[in-house]
C-alpha cells in the first residue's frame, strides 16, 4: 500500500477546485481594521483565491476616484500623439525599458506575431523628478513626452497611489502564508513598481490569429491593473476556458505572478491570462507590476514545501527574473532598431 504524498500545509488546509468559473471580489474596507480576528478573515479570502484562482477583484481600495481618471485622460492624450512624436522616447531608445512601445512592439506569446497594444512605461520616480539608483533592471530616470502639460504629474500621482496600495496588501498576504504580518516589510523597501499605460485599438480577425491585444501570459510579479468599461481581459482556467474578467467599477484587478508563485512553490497560482479587444471600440487599461526589492532571493517558503513536494524553482534574485522577462517581451522588435 502506498501512502499518499503530503502536500504543503498551505495547499492540504485551503479549498481546491479543479477549474474556477468566475474571479472573487474582495473588499478591503477593514484591511487597516485593529482588529486581528477581521485581518485575519480578510487574509483568509485572499489565501483562497491565490491558491483557486491566482486573481481577484479589490473594491474600497482608497484611492480616489479622481486620481485614477486624470491618469486615464493622461493616457488618453498622450496615444492621441502623431506617431512620430511618440517614437521620439521609443522604449527601445532606453537602456531601463521605459518609454513608448509601438503596436506589435512586444510579443509576451512567443507563438504569436505580437501585441496589438501601444504602451507607456515608467518606473519610480518621487515628485522632485529623482529616480532610484538601485532599481535592477529599470535603474535610470524615466522618459516623458516634451508636448503633454501635467502629463507627468497625472501619472506619478496614481502612480505612488497604487505603490501604496500594492504596499499595503503584502501584510495580507504575509498573512495569508500563515506568517508575521510585517514578514515582507524588509523585502519591499525600494519594491519593484513598473507601471504602463496601454491603449488597445479594436480587433478584428478570428480570436485564435496569433496577434493579440496582449497574448497569453504569465506576468512576472504581482500586479494590480486598472481597466475601463471595454470588456478584454480573459483568464484562463484549469479545464483550458477561458473566464472573462468583466469590468467592475470601483475596482482594480489583482494578479498574483511569478514572483508570488516561485516563493510559494506554486501554492499561490500564477494564472494564464490575454486580452482580446473584441468591443469595436477602443480600450484602455493601467497596469502596476508590483515586486519585492531587487536584491531579494526568490527562495520557496518552509510552509510551501514538504519532503514530497520540494522546491520547483531554482533560486534567483527578483531583479535577475524581471529583467530575463523583460528581455524576452521585447526581444522580437528589437532588432528592428
Amino acid at each position: 500500500m502506498t501512502s499518499t504524498p503530503q502536500r504543503p500545509l498551505l495547499l492540504a488546509s485551503a479549498r481546491t477546485e479543479s477549474a474556477f468559473e468566475e474571479i472573487p471580489i474582495i473588499n478591503l474596507e477593514n484591511q487597516d481594521s485593529d482588529d486581528p480576528t477581521i485581518r485575519r478573515a480578510l487574509a483568509d479570502e485572499i489565501r483562497d483565491a491565490c491558491i483557486n484562482v491566482g486573481f481577484f477583484y479589490v473594491k474600497n481600495h482608497g484611492i480616489p476616484a479622481e486620481i485614477i481618471s486624470a491618469a486615464v485622460s493622461a493616457a488618453k492624450r498622450f496615444f492621441a500623439l502623431p506617431l512620430p512624436v511618440k517614437q521620439a522616447i521609443d522604449i527601445h531608445k532606453s537602456a531601463n525599458f521605459k518609454g513608448y512601445t509601438a503596436l506589435l512592439g512586444e510579443n509576451t506569446n512567443p507563438e504569436n506575431r505580437g501585441d496589438l497594444h501601444e504602451g507607456f512605461d515608467l518606473g519610480w520616480e518621487d515628485a522632485s523628478g529623482t529616480s532610484r539608483s538601485d532599481d535592477g533592471a529599470m535603474t535610470g530616470e524615466n522618459v516623458w513626452p516634451d508636448d503633454l502639460p501635467e502629463f507627468r504629474d497625472a501619472v506619478l500621482a496614481y502612480y505612488h497611489a497604487v505603490v501604496d496600495l500594492g504596499k499595503a496588501l503584502f501584510p495580507l498576504f504575509a498573512l495569508a502564508l500563515d506568517l508575521p504580518e510585517d514578514f515582507f516589510d524588509d523585502k519591499t523597501t525600494k519594491p519593484a513598481a513598473i507601471m504602463r499605460l496601454l491603449y488597445y485599438p479594436p480587433q478584428t480577425g478570428e480570436v485564435d490569429d496569433r496577434v493579440q491585444g496582449i497574448g497569453a501570459h504569465t506576468e512576472y510579479c504581482f500586479t494590480i491593473l486598472w481597466q475601463d468599461d471595454v470588456p478584454a481581459l480573459q483568464v484562463l482556467n484549469n479545464a483550458g476556458k477561458w473566464i472573462d474578467a468583466v469590468p467592475i467599477p470601483g475596482t482594480f484587478v489583482v494578479n498574483l505572478g511569478d514572483q508570488l508563485a516561485r516563493w510559494t512553490n506554486d501554492v499561490f497560482k500564477s494564472t494564464v491570462h490575454r486580452a482580446v479587444n473584441r468591443s469595436g471600440v477602443e480600450r484602455y487599461s493601467i497596469p502596476l507590476f508590483f515586486g519585492t526589492d531587487y536584491n531579494v532571493k526568490l527562495e520557496a517558503l518552509p510552509s510551501c514545501v514538504s519532503e514530497e513536494f520540494p522546491p520547483k524553482y531554482e533560486v534567483v534574485t527578483a531583479g535577475d527574473y524581471v529583467k530575463s522577462r523583460l528581455e524576452a517581451t521585447y526581444a522580437h522588435s528589437k532588432s528592428e532598431h
